[in-house]
């Protein structure tokens, strides 16, 4: 029998819809199994609605003395534990929403901009995907994650 992984969310954010792509830090994110609600990338595409990144990828980068403020990786939900073993088709709780990990997180060129470290430094580490599998739900700062 696997061992259960548990840890909490750090923090929240969303991106905003407006032309200079605003992330904002929210206490409470409002999701579907299209996405986070109000986010700029909701109902687009349901296999990367959910990025969810570990503090560990904030550390990695420091360790490179890149200082990155939290957020900057793109994520919808910051946790303090490491997800980065989940493969596709895995899950996860938080609180009591279900999610299902859908892919890795791929790179891309704005990481470059930050530091051009950084993609070859967090090509396995920036985050991974998931969706929302057990209806509309609420996640907050403090939910417990059980993996």
């Amino acid at each position: 029998m696997k061992k259960k992984l548990q840890g909490k969310v750090l923090k929240l954010f969303i991106t905003k819809n407006d032309k200079d792509k605003t992330r904002v830090t929210i206490e409470q994110i409002n999701a579907d199994e299209n996405g986070i609600v109000n986010d700029k990338f909701y109902n687009k595409n349901n296999q990367r609605a959910i990025l969810i990144t570990s503090m560990q990828s904030y550390d990695m980068a420091l360790n490179e003395n890149i200082n990155l403020s939290e957020g900057t990786l793109g994520e919808n939900i910051l946790i303090d534990i490491n997800p980065y073993h989940l493969k596709a088709g895995e899950k996860l709780t938080i609180g009591n929403t279900t999610l299902e990990i859908t892919q890795n997180c791929t790179l891309c060129k704005g990481l470059t901009t930050i530091n051009s470290k950084l993609p070859k430094l967090l090509k396995n580490d920036r985050g991974i995907f998931a969706k929302i599998i057990s209806g509309p739900s609420t996640i907050k700062i403090g939910d417990i994650i059980n993996i």
